[in-house]
């Protein structure tokens, strides 16, 4: 990946994962799964780690810790209220940016 879409991500990355999330609970490891499986295959489990420590300190996400059969238990994310009113947010923005970069491609105003 290179450096443009690793800096563009760094902006994107906490919708995506919450638009992940809106769709279901999950644990880190299935979120950094669905990701690769959207061709995001250079993100590090550490990086969603710490942006789902990230969302739960900010209180988009609820935590839920299942037993897991190997080892500790897994701590499961899932979209709350405040996280479904921030995501919503998001797309309002990303759909505002992404006509404005459309115009400036298409050289439209």
């Amino acid at each position: 990946m290179g450096k443009q879409m690793t800096e563009m991500l760094k902006g994107t990355l906490e919708g995506i994962v919450l638009a992940i999330l809106s769709v279901q609970p999950e644990y880190g490891y299935e979120i950094t799964a669905r990701l690769r499986e959207q061709g995001f295959s250079d993100i590090a489990e550490g990086t969603v780690y710490a942006l789902l420590v990230r969302n739960e300190q900010k209180g988009l996400v609820d935590v839920e810790k299942i037993p897991s059969e190997k080892g500790p238990p897994r701590k499961v994310y899932s979209l709350n209220a405040q996280g479904r009113e921030y995501l919503e947010e998001f797309w309002r923005t990303w759909n505002f940016l992404a006509e404005r970069l459309e115009q400036l491609h298409t050289g439209r105003k």
